[in-house]
Formats: structure tokens, sequence, C-alpha cells
């Protein structure tokens, strides 16, 4: 009995501490996201040490895009303007990045979105880690 109600503390815990994403945090989206990791759902990860392109998104009133862009040495950054269009919504306060393009239709959840963080979990359980990239420039 006493390991049952452990099992439940803990799993009431967790659920409690997990970050909530507020509507407030929404325009936090907005920037440049350089992935550090995904998580996989087995447990194992994959780490991104040097990335060669980041994604930018845009928000405004919960549509907006993302677009892979390459950072330069000058600051600037490249892109082919390919954007993947979306829309943010909220379904039982959880909030949902939907995705449309040409391709087809996807979503991913958003798990955590602070200043500096984001976690966008997918369908197939993936959590992709991001951190804010920190624009640089060798002038």
């Amino acid at each position: 009995m006493k390991k049952i109600l452990a099992f439940f503390f803990f799993s009431l815990l967790f659920v409690a501490c997990k970050p909530k994403v507020l509507d407030a945090d929404i325009a936090k989206i907005n920037g440049y996201w350089e992935i550090q990791k995904v998580e996989l759902p087995q447990g194992g990860k994959k780490e991104y040490k040097v990335n060669e392109t980041i994604d930018f998104f845009e928000v405004k009133d919960k549509k907006g895009f993302r677009q892979k862009v390459m950072p330069q040495l000058d600051g600037t950054y490249l892109t082919n303007n390919i954007k993947e269009t979306f829309t943010i919504t909220n379904k039982d306060n959880v909030f949902y990045v939907n995705y449309t393009t040409n391709f087809g239709k996807w979503r991913e959840e958003i798990l955590e979105l602070k200043d500096s963080v984001l976690v966008l979990k997918n369908k197939e359980n993936l959590e992709y880690h991001y951190k804010r990239q920190i624009p640089f420039s060798i002038k």
C-alpha cells in the first residue's frame, strides 16, 4: 500500500511541476531557435553540437511560419524562402503548433516555452529541445 501511495504522490508531483505554457507566452516563439537535442520515446537522445541551419519562427495573432535559415559569418542569414505556415491552437490548456505545407499537415505540442527554451513534441513522441540562437558576427 505504501508503494502505491508513494507512486501516486510522485506522479502527482511530476504532473504539478510540469512547466505550463500560457497564452501570453506564445509571442516568445518569435525569433531564431537552434536545436540542442532530440529525446526519443525509448529514453535515448541525439545531441546536436553544431548546426548548419536553425529555425526562424514568426507568429502574430496565433498565425505564422517557420523557416530554415543558415547563419553567416557576417551576422546575416541565408534562406531558400520555403516557409511552413502554422496556426497555434489551445485545446484543454495544451498549446499546439499546426503546420500546413503543400506536402502535408502535422502538429507539435508545445511542452515548454520560455525566453530561451522551446520544447516541441510530435505525434511520434519525439521531443525537440531548442535554445534561443544568439546572433554572432565576425567582421
